[in-house]
């Protein structure tokens, strides 16, 4: 089973998350052409390899985290928050309870 290393939470099986998507995505703007967007939802890369990936931890914290997997062999090299700024105000939080 795929281990996910939480940046809140820490390792967990990938039962508790949901998959979100490639990370590496340039969407539209909203009032782009219907052709714009089909070819951004529809027309993309299938990478073998190192690759970027969205996953939201939704039987933990529920924390948007991008996540850099290998396509080919699972590993997973890293992840950070999706939202830096969130991740500062957690900290800051978790800081002033434990003070």
């Amino acid at each position: 089973m795929l281990r996910i290393p939480c940046p809140y939470c820490g390792v967990r099986d990938q039962s508790e998350f949901d998959y979100g998507g490639d990370a590496t995505v340039n969407y539209p703007a909203l009032d782009a052409s219907e052709q714009e967007w089909f070819e951004a939802v529809y027309l993309r890369d299938d990478p073998k390899g190192p690759h970027t990936e969205l996953w939201r931890h939704a039987r933990g914290c529920r924390m948007w985290i991008i996540v850099e997997r290998n396509t080919v062999t699972h590993e997973i090299t890293g992840a950070r928050p999706a939202n830096p700024a969130h991740a500062e105000v957690l900290k800051r939080d978790f800081e002033l309870e434990t003070t």
